[in-house]
């Protein structure tokens, strides 16, 4: 049956490839001499490239998935959709509006902190307003009472008046302190009150969903209108600055691989096009365990999990072209010493950044000398 589906694979290839070719053809329809040898020699390379016979002794392929970081825009909160700004498919930036939820419940209760907020100030102007009255009061009561003692030691006033001046010192010291009290309670509340004010108002704010990071819109989860629970998501975004391969190799290859080795992708809708990555990930785990007595096959079996990152200068490049899901094949060197092959030479590059000291605009290479002129069908994990 392998052998089966590989011709069929290569059969469909050939068909792919003469296909254009002979569109352009020579008179009548048929293949010009020069258009045939090209077409030959592609059907050739991209035979040899499945069957791993162009590959040296040091890289390894392995058929992967194009995939990108997935983000979920959610709602801490339960409210009701307002609105819901971007659809599938929109390219976002980070801190762009995602969505909005109305939620009169918290706004009645913001308004509520508010007043309790403006009752404690309240609060607290008059406490202080009776403080110093009462300090007043106290000041002249202290000076009586002191007056009173002078005088009880000479006999100019009974016990009886000494002790009704004793009194009043003393009522106005308690005065005082209760009105102080009040001041201080005052003041705590207006300090709780801002904070309920703040809890609230943090709630609102959380009510309106941004996007976290640059992408775009793959699934729109809620419309406006609905009611969401908390926590659920309304839209997923696809982080396309964070785009890799996943690939699975054989325990053999995969322990001779370690993170940060070159790699290179070739996707199947552009099989000309050579793109840059590195291993990222290398799983500690294998997928496939082998029985409790591991013989020399049942190790053979052990499969690694990779992945494959493209170069984000790249991705930069071709922002709005790159797309996930696509399938293609990565290659990865199993021994650093080993030269690519001709036919894994990079060939899609990111135009130069521009530095201090480079030359004018004007005089730059365009962006299509870093990059093979294609169609729009020929780019990096694109149509």
């Amino acid at each position: 049956m392998k052998h089966v589906r590989r011709a069929a694979t290569v059969v469909a290839l050939m068909g792919a490839v003469a296909l254009p070719l002979s569109l352009g053809g020579g008179p009548g329809g048929g293949l010009s001499p020069m258009a045939s040898a090209q077409a030959q020699g592609l059907i050739k390379n991209l035979i040899a490239r499945l069957r791993g016979e162009t590959l040296p002794a040091g890289i390894v392929k392995s058929n992967g998935r194009i995939e990108a970081t997935q983000v979920d825009v959610s709602s801490k909160y339960a409210g009701r959709l307002a609105e819901v700004t971007v659809e599938e498919g929109s390219n976002v930036a980070q801190g762009q509006v995602i969505a909005r939820i109305s939620s009169p419940e918290y706004e009645a209760q913001l308004r509520a902190a508010q007043a309790s907020v403006q009752s404690a100030k309240d609060a607290l102007a008059s406490a202080e307003a009776e403080i110093t009255s009462r300090q007043s009061a106290l000041e002249f009561a202290k000076s009586d009472f002191e007056r009173g003692q002078e005088l009880m030691k000479t006999g100019f006033i009974t016990k009886q008046v000494f002790e009704q001046r004793k009194r009043n010192y003393d009522s106005s010291v308690a005065a005082v302190a209760s009105f102080t009290s009040q001041r201080d309670q005052a003041q705590s509340k207006i300090k709780n009150s801002e904070a309920e004010v703040e809890r609230i108002e943090s709630i609102i704010h959380d009510l309106t969903l941004v996007s976290p990071r640059n992408g775009r819109v793959q699934y729109q989860l809620a419309r406006a209108g609905e009611v969401v629970a908390a926590g659920a998501p309304i839209v997923t975004i696809l982080d396309l600055t964070d785009v890799y391969m996943t690939i699975f190799l054989p325990a053999a290859d995969a322990g001779r691989v370690t993170i940060g080795d070159e790699a290179r992708i070739v996707l199947d809708p552009i099989p000309d096009r050579i793109i840059p990555a590195n291993v990222s990930f290398v799983a500690a785990d294998a997928q496939f365990t082998p029985k409790t007595v591991e013989t020399k096959d049942e190790r053979a079996k052990l499969m690694f999990r990779l992945k494959l990152k493209i170069d984000p200068d790249v991705l930069q490049a071709f922002y709005t072209r790159v797309k996930t899901g696509i399938r293609g094949m990565g290659f990865v060197r199993t021994k650093a010493d080993v030269a690519w092959p001709a036919d894994l030479q990079v060939n899609v590059q990111a135009p130069p950044k521009a530095t201090d000291n480079a030359a004018p605009a004007a005089s730059a290479p365009p962006a299509a000398a870093a990059a093979p002129q294609a169609p729009d069908s020929q780019t990096p994990a694109a149509k």
